[in-house]
């Protein structure tokens, strides 16, 4: 049996190399090869490949940000330059990666495995949720937030970003004149955005301090937070001592 392939790199040679490794693969069809996470991310959706060799690190969108949005991943082999805090979760999993610059043989013990798994029909999904979450177990301040509406793909800088509010299993992220919902817990954004700029004012909501506008008292338990696009948030007397210390009030 044939297996379409895609290549996801934003660098030629690195492109060209897994190419070039692949000739007299008979299993193998490379069915595109894509130089951003963008156009990567439409092709896994329309061609929904088999295999995927995909670059970790990429300007537009990342190959831990492009897998953030799919529901169904492939198989992946993931390649990177800079995979420190990453190794063990994937050497943990049922996925592999290329260490850049990688050798034929290394490249040829990463496709044996994806073949295996191909042909006993094994789901790598769990494997891939499993690396995304030691992914954001990392102590790592976020710069930008990638979000997909219907099939279309957002990145938010975290500067546009006026505040975030729990919305069931998602959070809805508001900049001026837009809202985003993502799969994420606030948890996770009170731990990934720097909390000189991100202060979480309630458990239901995270301001970033720029957009705040006025603090008026609410009541004996709680503040309102009026926000320079007129939106208001409740602040606890947690969330308000906490305000109160960032903004040296």
């Amino acid at each position: 049996m044939k297996y379409s392939a895609l290549i996801i790199d934003d660098e030629p040679p690195a492109r060209h190399i897994i190419r070039d490794y692949l000739k007299g693969v008979k299993e193998i069809e490379i069915t595109g090869e894509f130089s951003d996470g963008f156009s990567g991310l439409k092709a896994i959706q329309e061609i929904h490949p088999h295999l995927v060799f995909l670059d970790i690190q990429m300007p537009k969108l990342t190959g831990f940000e492009l897998l953030e949005l799919l529901e169904n991943p492939p198989v992946i082999i993931f390649s990177t330059a800079f995979d420190q805090f990453a190794i063990k979760a994937f050497e943990a999993n049922a996925v592999d990666y290329l260490l850049k610059p990688f050798s034929k043989e290394r490249f040829d013990q990463a496709l044996k495995k994806a073949l295996d798994l191909l042909s006993s029909g094994t789901r790598t999904n769990q494997s891939i949720h499993t690396i995304l979450r030691a992914v954001d177990e990392q102590p790592e301040y976020l710069n930008r937030i990638a979000v997909k509406i219907r099939h279309k793909v957002h990145v938010i800088p975290v500067q546009d970003i006026y505040y975030i509010q729990a919305d069931g299993d998602y959070v809805t992220l508001s900049t001026k004149t837009e809202k985003y919902l993502k799969e994420k817990t606030m948890q996770y954004f009170e731990a990934h955005l720097n909390p000189a700029e991100f202060i979480r004012i309630h458990r239901s909501a995270i301001v970033h301090v720029e957009y705040i506008d006025k603090i008026e008292y609410y009541d004996k338990e709680n503040h309102a937070v009026l926000m320079k696009n007129g939106t208001s948030l409740r602040a606890s007397s947690a969330g308000y001592k906490t305000l109160r210390e960032a903004l040296n009030l």
